[in-house]
């Protein structure tokens, strides 16, 4: 719901006010200032703790003692008010001349392949590190990218988060209705990005995730399906609490692996989630642990099970449970 009026303006001039004053210190300074901010948040309202806290015990299991999901929950708040931070920030640090500074690239040769060859790709990331700064790189390198984006209820905050966005020519694409757009993108060669870990509800495919089932959408498994494009699944993420980021390709899911499959949509839905879950456990406290990425339950019982990740991606063990949150 598109919310205006004076209580939006107010904000929205309330957090312009807050990021001109960032844009006048080092950025170094100003994600020291966003780990202090986390600990303010996690004393005022301390549910979100709490919740990255049921999220990582229902994930991990006994893999992990007490005090260390403890210390990845407080860690997530971190990694929080830095992407807010670094959303505003990078793109003006981060262009084509001074990405290198702050950039390097991993396992980037499939991409670049497919990239230089002009050919169609969708792009997959999840709620992880500076996802965002995957867009900016790529657009102010000059390939064609496309980022399919939720506006923001707040219609002056869209605007300048939009325009943030649009700094390197990344296009933006409003998620309702994408799809009837995004074919003829893919055909056109454009890399066409989506966040591939959001609840889909009761109508989603349920795969695994960190063993547990988790509504996905449908669309990109079924798009990529429709035009025979590769999904790659990659990742920003930071190099300690500098301005410093891997931005890293975990896995490409080629045409040929999912055709082979008695089930086509349900396994490259899987095999892009448990590329996800794979990077996140690399360094789980980048993960957005508060998202209620297990909000939706099947309704039937035994789970709704995917078949087995593809090789090269761990599959993970399957547990029974339920989100809480």
């Amino acid at each position: 719901m598109k919310k205006t009026g004076a209580a939006a303006w107010l904000l929205y001039i309330a957090v312009r006010a807050v990021l001109a004053i960032m844009q006048a210190f080092p950025l170094d300074w100003n994600l020291r200032t966003a780990q202090w901010m986390a600990r303010v948040w996690a004393r005022l309202l301390p549910r979100h703790r709490r919740r990255a806290i049921t999220h990582l015990r229902e994930a991990y299991g006994d893999e992990l003692p007490e005090p260390r999901i403890a210390a990845i929950a407080d860690a997530c708040l971190e990694s929080v008010t830095m992407f807010a931070v670094e959303a505003i920030c990078l793109p003006r640090l981060v262009n084509a001349f001074t990405w290198s500074r702050y950039v390097r690239l991993v396992n980037f040769e499939g991409l670049l392949e497919l990239m230089l060859g002009g050919k169609g790709a969708i792009l997959v990331t999840g709620h992880y590190g500076s996802f965002e700064l995957v867009g900016h790189v790529l657009a102010c390198l000059g390939f064609r990218i496309v980022a399919v984006m939720r506006p923001l209820d707040n219609v002056y905050l869209n605007g300048f988060i939009v325009s943030s966005r649009r700094t390197h020519g990344l296009t933006l694409l409003d998620k309702k209705g994408a799809m009837t757009r995004a074919e003829s993108l893919l055909s056109d060669g454009a890399l066409l990005g989506f966040i591939g870990d959001q609840d889909a509800g009761r109508k989603g495919l349920f795969v695994e995730f960190f063993g547990r089932p988790a509504s996905t959408y449908k669309s990109i498994g079924l798009l990529a399906i429709a035009t025979r494009v590769p999904i790659v699944v990659g990742y920003a993420r930071r190099r300690g609490r500098r301005p410093q980021y891997d931005l890293g390709v975990q896995r490409i899911i080629y045409p040929q692996e999912w055709e082979a499959q008695e089930d086509p949509l349900r396994w490259v839905t899987q095999a892009y989630s448990a590329a996800i879950e794979a990077f996140v456990r690399e360094d789980p406290s980048q993960y957005l642990w508060i998202h209620r990425r297990w909000k939706s339950q099947p309704r039937s019982s035994p789970v709704d099970r995917a078949p087995p990740a593809p090789s090269g991606v761990a599959a993970p063990s399957p547990t029974s449970g339920r989100d809480d949150d």
